[in-house]
């Protein structure tokens, strides 16, 4: 008796996998045999993953050693640009660990501990997300006492409580809240639960319209104090719209990439569970882990000092148009 072939879906609970090749074998002997395609080893759509989580580990390790090796980067920005960095980076390394472990040593308990360390690595991703809106708020907003001590407590207040947040959460799974003993109460993503994905889904939504509202004020602020330059430096009308409308674009380009990317995945974990087929989870998955190319992109690699410490590196050398270069209210 021959069995159709199946794919190995990591992500997946077995028993959805597997049900194909059930019904299969239940069968009537009377049916015509029908010669088997070949067994497809490797799932294309895990491929694709570890190709992004490599992809997403080497460049963000290049932003945490320039931080990490540069002295004078150590302002509370660049302390918020460096926690998403490795945020981002541990993802990467979660899809490749994930990758291999899911071919080569399949067992519940690596299932557990790479499936936690994912959750933990993009819950610190996106609290980093958060935590680098509300500083660059108060360094609008508080402009005159932002570079203080307790600026620097306050970051690293935040720091901990993101991160120790982001811990908890990628452990629950190993401490018992999954679903490995009734498969009912899986989510789309092997072994959480529904309930986990639910909550792990709603708390990205708060965080969103929390973002959102930050970034409605920071706008606020930025057409504020661009008008009050325009009229101190008597620029022309033209101008100061230019200026103001850069800074816009750059806001709405950084809360729209982040929707973009997360929104899908949040929305289909709220609606779907373990029944519902495989190509949605990965298709919703694979544009979340985008956002982490991303984010180097546009918090640390537009920034005009890290800019000047990779050059270093590179050429030893700094561009002179590089260094010259002002900071404008559109550099938000």
């Amino acid at each position: 008796m021959n069995e159709e072939p199946t794919v190995n879906a990591s992500w997946l609970p077995q028993d959805r996998v597997e049900a194909s090749s059930t019904e299969n074998a239940s069968g009537s002997s009377l049916v015509p045999v029908v010669e088997p395609e070949p067994e497809l080893w490797v799932n294309p759509w895990d491929i694709v993953l570890c190709t992004s989580g490599t992809l997403i580990s080497c460049e963000n390790a290049v932003v945490v050693l320039i931080i990490f090796h540069n002295p004078s980067l150590r302002a509370p920005m660049f302390l918020l640009i460096g926690s998403l960095a490795l945020a981002d980076l541990l993802a990467g390394i979660g899809l490749i660990v994930n990758f291999v472990f899911a071919y080569l040593l399949r067992s519940e308990a690596t299932k557990l501990v790479t499936v936690g360390l994912i959750v933990a690595s993009f819950s610190a991703s996106v609290g980093s997300l958060l935590a680098i809106t509300v500083d660059r708020y108060l360094s609008l907003y508080y402009a005159l006492t932002y570079n203080s001590e307790r600026t620097v407590t306050f970051t690293y207040v935040m720091l901990i409580l993101l991160w120790g947040a982001a811990i908890c959460i990628g452990l629950l799974p190993v401490m018992g809240w999954n679903c490995l003993r009734d498969e009912s109460t899986c989510s789309v993503i092997r072994p959480l639960t529904k309930n986990n994905a639910a909550v792990l889904s709603v708390s990205f939504l708060l965080m969103f319209a929390l973002m959102l509202q930050l970034y409605i004020q920071i706008c606020k602020i930025v057409m504020r104090h661009a008008h009050q330059i325009a009229l101190q430096h008597h620029f022309l009308a033209t101008s100061h719209y230019v200026t103001t409308r850069k800074g816009v674009s750059t806001l709405a380009i950084i809360l729209g990439t982040f929707a973009a990317c997360w929104m899908p995945f949040t929305l289909y974990s709220l609606i779907a569970d373990y029944t519902y087929p495989s190509i949605y989870t990965y298709a919703t998955l694979l544009p979340a882990t985008y956002n982490s190319i991303i984010n180097p992109v546009i918090y640390a690699f537009r920034n005009q000092e890290i800019q000047k410490a990779l050059w270093l590196v590179c050429c030893g050398c700094i561009p002179s148009n590089l260094s010259q270069r002002a900071r404008s209210p559109s550099d938000v």
